[in-house]
C-alpha cells in the first residue's frame, strides 16, 4: 500500500499535519497505536484541554527561551490566534482565564479533539487506529513501515509520536527509537511540568495549601552556591512535596541534574514585599497591637497553616504577645517567610509529568520545513523534538504550529 504522506501519531501535531498534507491533494495515512486518537489532548487541563496562552507569536518564542528561535516559522504559519480560530470555526467557542490559559468554553477535551477529527475526516485523511508501527526502515526512495497486520510504503514520513510523558497515553518514546534508527541523535530525555518530591516534614504536613503568588530558587549547594534557576507563581503543597505551576516550571531543572537530592529549594512566600518592608510591617503592627497574639500579625498572603508551620519553625509560639516579639525572633520570621529552604529529593518522573524535556535535537531539524536535515523525506514534529516550555498551553501550541508546518511542507 503505498502513500504520499504517511504521519505516525494522532496527537496533537499528528491531527494538523496529516489534515494539512491531505488538503493539500496527498494521499494521506495517519498511524496511531492507540485505539483512539488525540488520547494526551483529552486527558490534559484536568480533561479541560489547555489548547494555547493568551499571548502573540513573540510571546510564545519567548517563554521557551533561546530555542523559542526555532519555532518562528512554525508560528508564523500557525500562531495563537490561528489556532483558536480554527478551532472556533469548528463550533467550539474558547475562553480565556485569569492566567492567560485558554480552554473551550465546555471545559470538554473532547470537543478539541473532535474538532480537529472534523477537519481530518473533510480533508480525506485515512485515520488508521489500534496499528503500531513495529519496523521502519529506509530505501532509496521513501520509506517502508511494517504493522502487525500489514506493510506500507511512503513517500514522505512525519513523526509525531511525542515524548515518554504520561506513558499510559502511549508516549513511551517509540519516535525517539525509530529517529535514531534512521541516523538521528538523541538529547537525552528527562520529565518535565512534574511535582517536585521532597522528605522535608513540614512540605508534607502541610499538603492541600496552595500559595497564589510564590517564588522559588533551585540551588545547587557548594562552597560558592549556584541558582539554577528562579520561577514564580502558584505553589501547592502535596504529601509527597510541591506542585502547581510554579513547582512544574522549575521542575526540568531538577529532572536535568546529575545529583537531584543535593539540591536546595528557597521558598519565598512573598516576593511582592522585600525584607525590610515586611519587618517594618510586623514592628509596626507589633507596636499598633501588642496585646494580640503574634499569629495574628503574620501577612494576610501567607496561609493559616503555612504561618503557624513557620512561627513552629523558628521557635516562636503562636500565641505569644505581639509585643514579645524582639527583633531577632522578627528577624528570623521574615527569613522563614522570604527564605525558607526545602530538601529536594527528584520527581514523580514521567508517569506525572505533563512534557518530556529532550529529545531530538533541533540541530538536526531544518525549522522552516521541520524536515530532518539528515533524513530528506523525514519530518519531525511536537513533542519528540528537543523544545519543552512552561505550564500554561505554550506546548501544545508548539505541537500544533510545527504539527501544521509539517503539514504544508510534505
Amino acid at each position: 500500500m503505498t502513500w504520499d504522506v504517511i504521519v505516525v501519531g494522532a496527537g496533537a501535531a499528528g491531527l494538523v499535519a496529516a489534515e494539512r498534507a491531505a488538503a493539500r491533494g496527498r494521499r494521506t495515512l495517519l498511524l496511531e497505536k492507540n485505539r483512539k486518537p488525540g488520547v494526551k489532548i483529552l486527558i490534559s487541563g484536568g480533561t479541560r484541554c489547555n489548547l494555547t496562552h493568551a499571548t502573540d507569536a513573540r510571546g510564545i518564542v519567548t517563554a521557551y527561551g533561546p530555542p523559542g528561535r526555532f519555532l518562528h516559522s512554525a508560528l508564523a504559519a500557525l500562531g495563537p490566534q490561528d489556532l483558536v480560530a480554527l478551532v472556533e470555526g469548528e463550533g467550539v467557542p474558547t475562553k480565556v482565564e485569569e492566567t492567560g490559559k485558554i480552554f473551550p468554553v465546555s471545559d470538554r477535551a473532547l470537543d478539541v479533539v473532535g474538532a480537529f477529527l472534523a477537519r481530518l475526516r473533510r480533508a480525506d485523511c485515512e485515520l488508521a487506529l489500534g496499528e503500531p508501527l513495529v519496523e521502519l526502515e529506509r530505501l532509496v526512495e521513501g520509506f517502508r513501515l511494517t504493522t502487525p497486520t500489514r506493510t506500507l510504503l511512503t513517500a514522505k514520513l512525519v513523526l509525531t509520536t511525542g515524548g515518554q510523558s504520561y506513558p499510559g497515553c502511549g508516549t513511551t518514546g517509540d519516535g525517539y527509537r525509530l529517529a535514531m534508527h534512521l541516523g538521528h541523535g538523541l538529547v537525552p530525555p528527562r520529565p518535565a511540568l512534574v511535582p517536585v518530591t521532597t522528605s522535608t516534614a513540614w512540605v508534607q504536613e502541610l499538603s492541600g495549601v496552595t500559595i497564589p503568588d510564590t517564588q522559588l530558587r533551585l540551588i545547587e549547594p557548594g562552597e560558592k552556591p549556584r541558582v539554577l534557576d528562579t520561577r514564580r507563581g502558584s505553589l501547592l503543597f502535596t504529601h509527597f512535596g510541591m506542585s502547581g505551576p510554579v513547582a512544574l516550571d522549575i521542575s526540568r531543572e531538577v529532572s536535568g541534574h546529575s545529583r537531584p537530592q543535593s539540591l536546595r529549594m528557597e521558598c519565598d512566600f512573598l516576593p511582592a514585599v522585600t525584607a525590610a518592608a515586611l519587618d517594618e510591617r510586623l514592628r509596626t503592627a507589633a507596636a499598633a497591637e501588642g496585646k494580640k497574639q503574634v499569629l495574628s500579625l503574620m501577612p494576610e498572603e501567607v496561609p493559616r497553616r503555612l504561618a503557624e508551620a513557620i512561627l513552629a519553625a523558628v521557635g516562636v509560639a503562636a500565641d505569644k504577645k505581639a509585643a514579645e516579639l524582639g527583633k531577632a525572633d522578627r528577624a528570623a520570621v521574615v527569613r522563614a517567610i522570604k527564605q525558607s529552604m526545602v530538601a529536594v529529593n527528584g520527581t514523580r518522573g514521567y508517569a506525572k509529568a505533563e512534557v518530556t524535556a529532550g529529545g531530538i535535537p533541533l540541530a538536526e531539524v531544518d525549522s522552516r520545513t521541520l524536515e530532518s536535515k539528515v533524513v530528506p523525506g523525514l519530518y519531525l514534529a511536537g513533542e519528540i523534538l528537543d523544545l519543552d516550555g512552561p505550564i500554561g498551553g505554550y506546548n501544545f501550541q508548539a505541537a500544533f504550529s510545527t504539527g501544521w508546518l509539517a503539514g504544508l511542507s510534505v
